[in-house]
C-alpha cells in the first residue's frame, strides 16, 4: 500500500479564482492544488490531486482509491447534495473520506444543507476557504496515525 492521500475535486472546482470569486475566492485552482500538496507532503505523504465534472470519473476513481491510496479528501461539488452512487462508492471502499467544502455551505441555499455524502464520510470540514483543505488534510493524517498506534 501506498503512503498516497487522493484529494478529489468536483463539478467546476477547475474554475476556482473565476468561478463566484465571493464565495470561492479569487485563488486559482493550481495555486489551491500547490498549497494542498505541499501540505500533503509536508506531513511525510504523497498527494495526488484529481478533478472531474462527471460523476462516474469520480465514482471510478473512488474505486481505485482502495487499492492505491491511504485516504481521500472530497469536494464533491453539487454532488454532495444528490450522488447516492457517490455515496455508495465511499461506503463501498475501506479507507477514510473527508468531505470538504470551501465555502459553509450550512449558510447558503437550502438545497446546500443536505449532504447524502456526510453519512458515509468520516468527517466534514466547511466554511474555512482554502482552508478547509488543510484542516481536513491534517484531520486525515491525525486519523491515519492514530490508526497506526492502536
Amino acid at each position: 500500500m501506498s503512503n498516497r492521500i487522493l484529494i478529489i475535486h468536483g463539478p467546476n472546482l477547475n474554475l476556482l479564482g473565476e468561478r463566484e470569486p465571493n464565495v470561492y475566492g479569487n485563488q486559482s485552482y493550481v495555486a489551491l492544488n500547490d498549497m494542498i500538496t505541499s501540505h500533503v507532503e509536508s506531513l511525510g505523504y504523497e498527494c495526488e490531486v484529481f478533478q472531474s465534472n462527471h460523476e462516474g470519473a469520480i465514482i471510478d476513481r473512488l474505486h481505485q482509491a482502495r487499492l492505491d491510496s491511504v485516504g481521500v479528501v472530497l469536494n464533491a461539488g453539487a454532488y454532495t447534495h444528490y450522488s447516492y452512487a457517490i455515496r455508495d462508492a465511499i461506503a463501498t471502499i475501506n479507507i477514510p473520506v473527508i468531505e470538504v467544502h470551501i465555502s459553509n455551505v450550512h449558510a447558503r441555499d437550502e438545497f446546500r444543507k443536505n449532504s447524502v455524502i456526510a453519512p458515509v464520510c468520516k468527517g466534514t470540514i466547511a466554511g474555512f476557504g482554502r482552508d478547509s483543505y488543510i484542516l481536513a488534510i491534517t484531520g486525515l493524517v491525525r486519523m491515519l496515525e492514530g490508526a497506526k498506534n492502536d
